[in-house]
């Protein structure tokens, strides 16, 4: 019988599309009851569980509460923050002491990662409600833990308040004084040994999920990504960022790595 390692990223409250939820993302409940139904299936297959949270202060330089408008006033959620507008003053860190800090981490931000900052709702605090992992598969997790003795690792990412992160396995802009930034070669080389069949699911597609992959695209050998499963109906993209989503998986197939149902990959 083969043996199956799960990967299922920061399946939270805060990202459920759910009453309470700071950024919830459609269809994320349906998705974690897909993933309940895949594990009650495959219970007894599974060999390694491995969940990450997204772990944050209630200030951070990716969240609304870091940043405010030239008049002074917090911006909006999903504002799109550009080095250039911080250096015009467009937008600014609200404390002044972190102006400089916060337009060289924009900086560098455009130029490792291409891409530009998003202030996001205020979300995954560490010790909330929003933190936790969502019912029923916080649950499902437990009922595993009984039935195989095995333990569920839980990792937090995203402790670091002045760089983002949105994969498993490193932040956006990695900081040379902070080690839990860089990347995890620990967890990615475990990931990547063995014939396991390695299972990935979570929220959301768009971002969190898709970081993960693309990390794995990058440094995963062909076999490995070969002998990987994205359970597509696990996993939804932040409203908005649907066009995103597709092309990431694109990229995942093209890469060698299968997309599927629960319910296909449960005949595996």
């Amino acid at each position: 019988m083969n043996r199956i390692r799960m990967l299922v990223i920061d399946p939270q409250n805060d990202f459920m599309d759910l009453d309470g939820a700071a950024l919830p993302v459609g269809g994320a409940q349906a998705d974690m009851q897909r993933l309940v139904g895949f594990m009650d299936a495959m219970s007894q297959r599974i060999s390694e569980l491995v969940v990450t949270l997204d772990t944050h202060a209630s200030v951070g330089i990716e969240r609304t509460s870091f940043w405010v408008t030239r008049e002074g006033v917090e911006v909006e959620p999903f504002t799109a923050i550009t080095a250039a507008q911080a250096q015009r003053g467009v937008y600014a860190a609200r404390n002044p002491a972190l102006r400089a800090q916060a337009i060289g981490y924009l900086e560098r931000l455009e130029a490792i990662a291409a891409r530009t900052l998003i202030a996001w709702p205020v979300h995954c605090v560490l010790g909330t409600w929003g933190h936790n992992i969502a019912q029923p598969l916080a649950a499902r997790i437990a009922q595993w833990e009984r039935q195989t003795f095995g333990r569920c690792e839980k990792l937090l990412k995203g402790l670091n308040p002045m760089t983002e992160q949105y994969s498993a396995f490193r932040a956006e802009v990695p900081l040379d004084d902070d080690p839990r930034t860089g990347n995890n070669d620990a967890l990615m080389a475990r990931l990547a040994a063995g014939d396991e069949l390695l299972v990935v699911a979570g929220e959301a597609l768009s971002h969190c999920v898709a970081a993960s992959g693309e990390d794995m695209l990058a440094q995963m050998d062909d076999a490995r990504l070969r002998n990987t499963v994205f359970l597509v109906d696990c996993m939804s993209p932040v409203s908005g960022f649907e066009a995103q989503a597709q092309q990431f998986l694109q990229r995942l197939r093209a890469g060698g790595v299968r997309t599927m149902s629960a319910a296909q990959a449960a005949r595996l």
